[in-house]
């Protein structure tokens, strides 16, 4: 191929759903440039004599064509694009003539000047896909990328919607606290609403980024203290989508844990008003992890179950089986419960849970306002109260609860 080091490269997009595409060499330039071309439905044929574990899964799972032997002439017949990435520069000199001849695009790992295309690099973010050519520099194509997608999804960088919107809710689980842990799907939605219903255990943080423009409106079911009633959420939701408005819910942790998700799905269903869940990191598992408490740890628990605590274990209320959980070996893991967690001991112990059983008390878990108070079944309730403990919390019991603690001074 004639060589033009000045010329800049015609940036396109391909489109290869149904057409052939043939990979050579099945090693980390393969693995990382795969799940792209099997998302863009691309036809792959993958030709290489040995693969990696990920590269081989993926032909296992029927993703891709993988005939295990070395590159032979011929191969490229048909072929819209090629990826020669083999570790064989003979190989890769002949397939890359070959593509020259029969007219393929061609991609070369080992050497991009003799290559008749380059791949960008590339990433998506509300849904726009950012490719970045910047010559003989992946790594500042890289950074250019990295700069691009980070200001789209946290919303510095808009791209504005120049079709109309679909009406609906975006119910959004905003993890833990931590306005860093909302997923990036939650935060981009975030930056293109009009109107943000939020929840006190929400990512409070996250609000201050709002435009001017955007109404909030506080749901805050502050435990022991005044609440919005499910009702007014429910019809605040159904108002403001039915007027035009992108609205999200803005949920603490999760919208299906705890969080009466489902109730707003079906309120807002029944005025027919579609509805998008986006997931959250639930603070059962997050919080004990950001307080240094793995659920399960191997050869100590094989199982966790997360428990609500809102209801006293002699409440009529109570749909919880406070015996069976007592009799389980593995970590329970209450949210909710920092107003019933002396009952809530006193019934695991007399159903046969021991009283020496290590707990832990996470309150304003993976916020700056974080702290974590240790005990025992036996004494967690007086802890608790001796400490100041207000929701939220969460509470982890169980033999894991010690595993992520230093070991204890030895005395002198």
């Amino acid at each position: 191929m004639a060589e033009h080091p000045e010329v800049a490269a015609y940036p396109v997009g391909l489109r290869l759903a149904g057409r052939r595409v043939v990979v050579l060499g099945a090693g980390q330039v393969a693995q990382r440039r795969l799940p792209a071309l099997v998302a863009a439905g691309a036809d792959v044929l993958l030709i290489s004599p040995s693969a990696t574990p990920s590269v081989e899964a993926m032909a296992e799972a029927g993703e891709v064509r993988w005939e295990r032997r070395r590159y032979q002439d011929g191969d490229l017949r048909d072929a819209w694009y090629a990826l020669i990435s083999t570790d064989d520069p003979a190989a890769n000199e002949a397939a890359s003539a070959e593509a020259e001849a029969r007219r393929v695009w061609a991609v070369r790992s080992d050497d991009a000047d003799a290559a008749s295309a380059w791949t960008p690099a590339t990433g998506r973010a509300a849904g726009v896909t950012v490719a970045v050519l910047t010559g003989q520099d992946p790594r500042r194509s890289a950074a250019v990328r990295d700069a691009v997608i980070e200001g789209l999804r946290d919303g510095t960088l808009t791209a504005p919607h120049h079709r109309a919107r679909a009406k609906g809710v975006s119910l959004v689980g905003g993890g833990p606290g931590d306005p860093d842990l909302i997923t990036v799907r939650g935060r981009r939605l975030l930056a293109e609403a009009d109107v943000v219903i939020a929840d006190r255990l929400g990512p409070r943080d996250l609000l201050d980024e709002l435009p001017p423009h955007v109404e909030v409106i506080d749901a805050a079911k502050i435990p022991y203290g005044r609440f919005m009633a499910q009702e007014a959420i429910n019809n605040a939701l159904v108002e403001h989508a039915k007027a035009g408005k992108a609205v999200v819910r803005l949920k603490g942790g999760d919208p299906f844990v705890f969080g009466r998700g489902m109730e707003e799905v079906q309120a807002l269903a029944e005025h027919g008003i579609p509805c998008t869940v986006v997931p959250g990191i639930s603070s059962s598992i997050s919080v004990p992890a950001a307080a240094g408490i793995p659920v399960t740890h191997r050869g100590v628990a094989h199982e966790f179950t997360v428990v609500s605590g809102h209801v006293a274990p002699d409440d009529a209320r109570s749909l919880v089986d406070w015996e069976a959980l007592a009799r389980l070996r593995g970590t329970l893991v209450l949210l909710m419960a920092v107003e019933n967690i002396g009952a809530i001991a006193g019934t695991l112990i007399r159903h046969g849970r021991s009283a020496d059983t290590p707990v832990a008390v996470v309150q304003e878990g993976t916020t700056a306002a974080q702290r974590r108070v240790d005990a025992t079944l036996a004494t967690a309730g007086e802890k608790v109260r001796a400490e100041g403990i207000r929701p939220p919390a969460v509470i982890v019991i169980g033999d894991v609860v010690p595993v992520g603690l230093p070991a204890p001074a030895q005395a002198p």
